[in-house]
């Protein structure tokens, strides 16, 4: 399918005696690196590499390296990098109309509310807020969460290991304690229940289950490692949520769209056994690269939590976002991505347990969303040195290397970071890591 932004230019796009040039490329790493740190707030360290451009599952650094990108921008770049189809949609819908305040609506914000509804499956009064990230979707989750019976649920249920994002209410409902702590005291009515375990899911709604205004849950979790939740705990967490009258609130930011073989993981019969949630949210391939999430309510109890003015965003569903956003959804559909993601995670996985190296001590995942367990805290010292091979992993734990690739990647494109993993040194010891 052509994916065309709606509506004709009134002007034509400047030419390229118009253009401003990009900052020039030329420089080291290390020269680019050395100005970083003069210029940009230490939050994330040291840069490990500056990258000047991409092409498919690649990048190259200002070195003029390249690398095989198996994290995807952290499960973003669904398309890859400079996908022409997504280029081209973005070109056309900024060189025809760029931004306009939520006064306003347009086409390409309705085309995606509604496309978003459609493959969530979400029944007859659905409703969709857009956003520009994943934490933002979070914070209308829980906005969602805090007008449910108008406030007299304090309690708010999320797991451990958890992660939903880095603003204080997303930062509410994750568990990590150093990137709780020092912005503590954070918004109240958080418990943190035991990953996976159903008892503790039961116990919790029968002392005080009433005063639950929502459960939030990733059906896979992935910077803890990749854990997706055991069969059957999404089907008791709708079961206990609907007999006590909680929202039941998916986190589908990275294992949404596409990244584990069907539009969302929950809708896997084996992750999700069919519920229906009351929200999901969504981001990172959403826009495949360009900054779009959602937050989709299904049915109108859950729809029409906010009220006019009651919650806001000055980007979300701005026209060249959505336009990305149902770029992208297009191309999956067109190039038949979704069952390529399941086939090519089902081979790359099990090409992964077969190496044979006893330094793998699990391969796990859906789709692409793959994590290599070791049998020892050397995650960073792999992942460095797949680095300097020219891979691009991802240590999400002392012992998990996690992979998110672009969709667009293939077998023969993988297989020598495969034969990397059966190459690593059996013997490798924790004090090497880095």
């Amino acid at each position: 399918m052509t994916v065309t932004s709606p509506g004709t230019p009134r002007h034509r796009a400047p030419g390229t005696d118009d253009a401003l040039p990009l900052p020039a490329a030329d420089g080291s790493v290390a020269q680019w690196t050395a100005r970083y740190t003069h210029a940009v707030m230490d939050t994330f360290g040291p840069p490990q590499r500056v990258l000047v451009r991409g092409e498919g599952p690649y990048v190259w650094d200002a070195d003029g390296v390249r690398y095989l990108d198996l994290l995807g921008g952290i499960a973003v770049n669904s398309l890859g990098h400079a996908h022409p189809t997504l280029t081209a949609a973005i070109s056309a819908q900024l060189g025809t109309l760029g931004h306009i305040s939520n006064f306003f609506a347009s086409p390409t914000q309705i085309a995606l509310a509604e496309r978003l509804l459609a493959i969530a499956d979400a029944p007859e009064g659905s409703r969709v807020f857009l956003t520009s990230s994943g934490t933002e979707a979070t914070e209308a989750a829980l906005k969602l969460t805090r007008r449910h019976s108008a406030g007299a649920r304090p309690r708010v249920l999320a797991l451990e290991g958890a992660f939903h994002g880095r603003s204080m209410g997303a930062l509410s409902l994750t568990h990590k304690q150093a990137y709780r702590e020092p912005f503590e005291p954070l918004p109240p009515g958080v418990e943190f229940l035991p990953f996976g375990d159903a008892d503790a899911l039961r116990a919790a709604f029968a002392h005080g289950g009433d005063e639950v205004a929502a459960l939030v849950v990733e059906p896979i979790q992935g910077e803890a490692g990749v854990r997706p939740l055991p069969p059957g705990y999404l089907a008791l967490a709708r079961e206990l949520t609907t007999a006590h009258g909680a929202l039941l609130v998916l986190d589908e930011v990275q294992t949404g769209m596409g990244r584990t073989g069907r539009w969302f993981a929950h809708q896997h019969p084996h992750i999700g056994g069919g519920v229906r949630p009351d929200v999901v949210t969504v981001a990172k391939g959403l826009g495949a690269g360009f900054p779009v999430g959602a937050a989709i309510a299904y049915g109108p109890q859950a729809a029409e939590l906010l009220g006019r003015g009651q919650h806001g965003t000055t980007f979300g569903g701005n026209p060249v976002a959505a336009a990305a956003a149902l770029a992208t959804i297009g191309v999956i559909e067109r190039d038949g991505l979704l069952d390529h993601v399941t086939g090519l995670g089902e081979r790359l996985r099990e090409r992964l347990r077969s190496t044979g190296n006893p330094l793998v001590r699990e391969v796990r995942g859906e789709g692409l969303l793959v994590a290599v367990e070791l049998d020892r805290p050397v995650a960073a010292r792999v992942a460095a040195d797949a680095l300097a091979a020219g891979f691009i992993v991802n240590p999400c734990t002392p012992t998990t290397l996690r992979l998110a690739p672009p969709f667009v990647l293939t077998d023969d494109q993988v297989q020598p970071f495969v034969d990397l993993v059966a190459a690593l040194p059996a013997d490798l010891a924790p004090e090497e890591t880095a």
